[in-house]
C-alpha cells in the first residue's frame, strides 16, 4: 500500500533552517507529482510547493518564495522541503501528498508539525 512518511519537523528559532523529507512507498514514485502542504491552526490548508514527474518544481505560496525548495532524490524515493530563513508564521503542520496518474488518485502523509518560535 501507499506509504507516505514526513520527518524532520521541530521546534527553530526564526531565521533558522530547517529540512523535512517524504519517504514515499507503494507506487512509482519517479511518475508522481510530490507537493508538499502546510496548514496552520485556525487557517486553510495551503499548497505549499510542487514537484512534478518531470522534474519541474513549483513554488506556489507567494510567502515563501525564495525561501523554501522542493527536491526530490528518485534513487530514495524522497521529496525534500528546504526551509531557510525561517518566520514565526511558518509554524504549521506540514503534509506530503503524492499524486499519481494510474489510478488518478491524492495520497497523503501524517504530516510532521514545524514550530518557529524564539
Amino acid at each position: 500500500q501507499v506509504q507516505l512518511v514526513e520527518s524532520g519537523g521541530g521546534l527553530v528559532q526564526p531565521g533558522g533552517s530547517l529540512r523535512l523529507s517524504c519517504a514515499a512507498s507503494g507506487f512509482t514514485f519517479s511518475r508522481a507529482a510530490m507537493s508538499w502542504y502546510r496548514q496552520a491552526p485556525g487557517k486553510e490548508r495551503e499548497l505549499v510547493a510542487t514537484i512534478t514527474n518531470a522534474g519541474v518544481s513549483l513554488v506556489h505560496a507567494d510567502s515563501v518564495k525564495g525561501r523554501f525548495t522542493i527536491s526530490t532524490d528518485n534513487a530514495k524515493n524522497t521529496v525534500y522541503l528546504q526551509m531557510d530563513s525561517l518566520k514565526p508564521e511558518d509554524t504549521a503542520v506540514y503534509s506530503c501528498s503524492a499524486l499519481t496518474a494510474f489510478p488518478h488518485k491524492q495520497y497523503w502523509g501524517q504530516g510532521t508539525q514545524v514550530t518557529v518560535s524564539s
